[in-house]
């Protein structure tokens, strides 16, 4: 018995497959070892092994077991915990409980982690009530894991106030408290968490080195961003010096970081030095470009990509469709939509709002509104993206229509970027008194305070009209200075209406500020020329060339053909 016992011991050791485990099943069944703890918690550990196992399988042999060990109940609730079906580790634990089986200190973790998998706030209090119950709450690796959970469930604050019990120089703890803030949107606490770690003289591992950067990039904190960086090299993990085991996914979250906070230069000579390369660290670039305004530079990154034999998943489409929108290129963006209506793709929210975005920004309306009236779902990006491009090409009426439209979904909350279209359409249309409802609405309805780009649509609303006395009383309640561009508006209306006086009195403002291109002063000049004063035609260009500005040039754009 004792010889046959170790024979089967030794042969788990050799098992890799479970061709190899079932005839091993085989041989326990025809000897007394089936009856033995230990084999068969190896049985069980085998088969819940998510590489080579079966879960399936280990069930079938956990329903004969008469009476399980702790030891076999964890194994099972870790295989459910680790599998596409973590609900199951759940229903395990309570049936464990249930049987009159008390959990130890490693059932835990595998019983929260089911509860973070599928974001189960309260089976996770219950089970934090249990651990308490059972003296376990001084645990650190249950008290870890039950950080974790509160963070992935959201509720950070009772997260916060386990962390405050849990052993200092645990890094996994800290690495959960920063992880679960950067998730939970929290990202310039994580910053200060990371900080807080570092002063207690905790080494930081990688995962919490990523996360940090994730924060850093979502702060716009290039500052942090460095220094964490530089840490790493004076500690000699820095990913892009070293010649042996590269790390991707540390390197992807540096050049993300550089690329997020607008050090583009540094972003892009750092992603030329990786011997490797992954689809995030493709998509970090082309999303940076298009956000800071180099949008041609993100198009050639997308066809580099393409070259480089990448498949570009949402978020690439995502970044090249905003740069063709900037750039107003339509054949690229019909190419774009052409390859997207091949894959699922098509069927995504996201996708669907930026070609809406897109098509509109180009001025192809009619193809806006069929992408748009498509959309299975439409939120307020959608119908946001919508009503704009209908305002900003004249379509004045029908953004109109399109946000009373949106206001009878009460699904859908208007932002401040929804009134600064549905302003702007007011505007084109002149529909003054339909301005100061909606320009009144969205201060007392929703609350948003208005910017100075709806002062600006309200005011050139307003001087459009010949509505100067209110107009310019909008000017003197605003909670800031006027810019150029509230002046320009006045001045635009004053050219319409021929208002020579008022004018005048605006050229003293607008001395004041800094020049920010030729429009103002060419209006000024075009209404004193109209007036027949050529001494104020010719005092107004006297005044660009004392603050050297030149004329703006038209231009034209050419379009050339990218195939992708």
């Amino acid at each position: 018995m004792k010889k046959h016992y170790d024979t089967i011991l030794c042969l788990f050791e050799k098992c890799k497959t479970m061709a190899e485990l079932k005839q091993l099943h085989g041989l326990m069944i025809t000897s007394p070892v089936i009856r033995s703890r230990i084999p068969v918690s190896k049985l069980i550990d085998f088969c819940v092994d998510p590489k080579a196992g079966d879960l399936h399988y280990a069930r079938s042999v956990f329903n004969r077991i008469a009476q399980p060990t702790i030891y076999i109940w964890n194994s099972m609730i870790r295989g459910y915990s680790n599998s596409d079906t973590p609900v199951e580790a759940l229903i395990m634990y309570r049936k464990m409980l249930q049987m009159g089986s008390l959990p130890d200190n490693f059932t835990f973790p595998f019983v929260l982690k089911a509860c973070s998998v599928i974001r189960d706030h309260n089976c996770g209090r219950s089970v934090h009530n249990c651990i308490v119950k059972t003296g376990f709450d001084f645990d650190v690796y249950a008290s870890t894991a039950l950080l974790h959970m509160y963070a992935c469930c959201g509720a950070m604050e009772a997260g916060l106030k386990l962390f405050d019990v849990i052993p200092k120089w645990n890094v996994v703890a800290w690495t959960s408290l920063v992880s679960g803030l950067v998730n939970n949107k929290r990202a310039s606490e994580a910053i200060k968490a990371f900080r807080d770690m570092e002063s207690w003289g905790v080494e930081p591992n990688e995962i919490t080195i990523v996360n940090v950067l994730v924060a850093c990039a979502r702060t716009r904190d290039v500052d942090t961003g460095k220094w964490v960086h530089n840490r790493l090299a004076r500690l000699g993990h820095d990913p892009f010096t070293l010649s042996d085991n590269f790390n991707i996914i540390l390197a992807t979250a540096i050049v993300d970081m550089y690329a997020k906070c607008g050090s583009l230069e540094i972003a892009r000579n750092l992603f030329n030095k990786m011997p490797q390369r992954n689809l995030v660290a493709w998509n970090s670039l082309i999303g940076a470009y298009n956000l800071h305004g180099r949008a041609e530079e993100s198009v050639n990154l997308f066809v580099d990509m393409q070259i480089a034999r990448f498949v570009p998943d949402q978020a690439s489409f995502l970044g090249v469709i905003g740069a063709c929108a900037s750039l107003g290129v339509s054949t690229l963006g019909q190419c774009l939509h052409a390859y997207i209506l091949k894959t699922s793709m098509s069927k995504d929210l996201s996708i669907g709002t930026s070609l809406v975005d897109m098509y509109a920004k180009t001025g192809d309306l009619e193809s806006a509104r069929k992408i748009f009236d498509n959309l299975r779902k439409k939120d307020v990006k959608a119908w946001t993206s919508m009503i704009l491009g209908l305002a900003i090409h004249g379509h004045g009426v029908e953004a109109l229509g399109t946000s009373k439209s949106m206001q009878e979904d009460a699904t859908v909350v208007p932002d401040h970027i929804t009134y600064a279209g549905i302003l702007v359409a007011c505007s084109h249309v002149g529909l003054v008194d339909e301005g100061w409802r909606h320009f009144n609405e969205m201060r007392e309805v929703y609350g948003i305070a208005p910017n100075q780009y709806h002062y600006g649509c309200m005011v050139d609303l307003l001087s459009r009209a010949g509505r100067f006395e209110e107009a310019m009383r909008l000017v003197e309640e605003m909670p800031f200075e006027p810019n150029i561009t509230i002046w320009g508006a006045v001045l635009n209306g004053c050219e319409i209406h021929e208002n020579v006086d008022l004018a005048d009195r605006i050229r003293t403002h607008i001395t004041e500020l800094e020049p920010q291109g030729s429009g103002v002063y060419v209006l000024l000049s075009n209404i004193y020329a109209r007036a027949g004063k050529w001494q104020e035609v010719k005092m107004a260009r006297e005044l660009m060339k004392e603050r050297s500005i030149e004329k703006t040039l038209g231009h034209s754009l050419v379009e050339r053909k990218l195939s992708i």
